[in-house]
């Protein structure tokens, strides 16, 4: 019956996206050259978001589910690596996933720089859409801890409008915590340095990250985790103020600016406007990062991205309190383009992740936080 209404519901949607494409004039824009299996991909992704998201704010999330496919962990290595999912707090379903590649699994070593860095993994979805164990996220963390290699934990985290502002943050750094403080089945410290620990995330994953990394920066109390490390791709970062890629992109492909209205509308407390902390991070209301251990920080931005000039006055604003960073653009890229391996922008990120860590933990320049 479930495969039924998945098949009934593919078929009416395309049909939707086929009439919606014939009526368009102005199509949103988009990259050039994109495969045909991405544009129908990006579309198809744009309907269902705002098909489920309800004008009261909330979102029909049975609907949802039929199209948000899930990936089972793997006990056998699967694309070189196996999977594992541990729980931390059953009574809000804070779980992350375990990604072990084959490299640590046949692999014992006591030598610190033979082992593996770890990297803790915050998924996008506006904080209101997806989880660990969402396939592409899944296939993307996967890709990660085999080609770094690293060890790879991707959090599943509370999700906007059920549960707003700060909850996201909270369950962040209490993964880190949980890492820190408890003996995980499958997790050999004998393979694995969490004394190179690197977060990363994209789009509210990205956004997510940055703030977990704030409070990391002034928490005293771990006893053996270093956070050295921040990749941000593509975050979600925003303010009152329109930018100009806000207004030049406002109808682009796979993010609208309507859809990040919503999206902040829906995650940050009654009553407040991007200019919240959360969302405009260098803004008056934020937090100074100046006098914090902040971590080396990499940004990836994509010339199609509405948020690009968020995201660049991001970097700019960690340079300018002295913080290292490094700016990757992707002229050709919309927001999302790294769950899109048929395109060569996922792998040329993976490297500059690659390269960004060899940076900081193996070569004789490297950083310690």
């Amino acid at each position: 019956m479930h495969q039924r209404i998945l098949i009934i519901s593919i078929i009416l949607l395309l049909l939707l996206l086929l009439f919606e494409i014939t009526m368009t004039k102005t199509p949103p824009m988009s990259p050039p050259d994109l495969p045909c299996k991405v544009r129908l991909l990006l579309s198809l992704l744009t309907i269902v978001v705002n098909t489920v998201r309800r004008s009261n704010g909330t979102i029909n999330r049975r609907l949802m589910s039929l199209f948000d496919l899930k990936a089972s962990p793997s006990s056998k290595p699967n694309n070189r690596v196996k999977t594992s999912d541990v729980m931390v707090d059953p009574t809000r379903n804070l779980w992350f996933r375990l990604y072990v590649p084959a490299a640590a699994i046949t692999t014992t070593t006591t030598s610190p720089s033979a082992k593996l860095p770890l990297i803790i993994y915050f998924h996008g979805g506006g904080f209101a859409f997806f989880s660990a164990n969402s396939k592409p996220y899944d296939d993307l963390c996967k890709r990660l801890s085999a080609e770094l290699p690293a060890v790879v934990v991707s959090v599943n985290y509370r999700l906007a409008p059920e549960h707003i502002y700060p909850s996201q943050y909270e369950d962040g750094f209490d993964v880190l915590k949980f890492i820190d403080q408890t003996t995980i089945d499958g997790f050999d410290l004998n393979n694995v340095d969490i004394t190179r620990c690197f977060l990363a995330g994209d789009s509210a994953g990205g956004n997510l990250a940055h703030h977990v990394a704030v409070k990391a920066s002034n928490h005293h109390e771990f006893g053996k985790m270093r956070v050295v490390g921040l990749i941000a791709i593509q975050p979600f970062f925003g303010g009152k103020e329109r930018t100009e890629s806000e207004t030049r992109l406002s109808k682009g492909s796979a993010l609208s600016l309507e859809q990040t209205d919503w999206y902040w509308k829906t995650f940050l407390p009654e009553g407040s406007d991007r200019d919240h902390a959360a969302a405009n991070v260098f803004g008056q209301e934020s937090k100074d990062v100046l006098g914090v251990n902040f971590p080396a920080t990499i940004v990836f931005v994509g010339g199609f991205d509405l948020l690009q000039d968020w995201q660049r006055r991001y970097y700019e604003g960690l340079k300018k309190s002295g913080k290292e960073a490094y700016l990757i653009e992707y002229p050709n890229s919309f927001h999302g383009f790294y769950a899109f391996p048929e395109l060569k922008e996922p792998s040329f990120l993976v490297k500059e992740v690659r390269d960004f860590i060899e940076k900081l933990c193996y070569a004789p320049s490297g950083i310690s936080f």
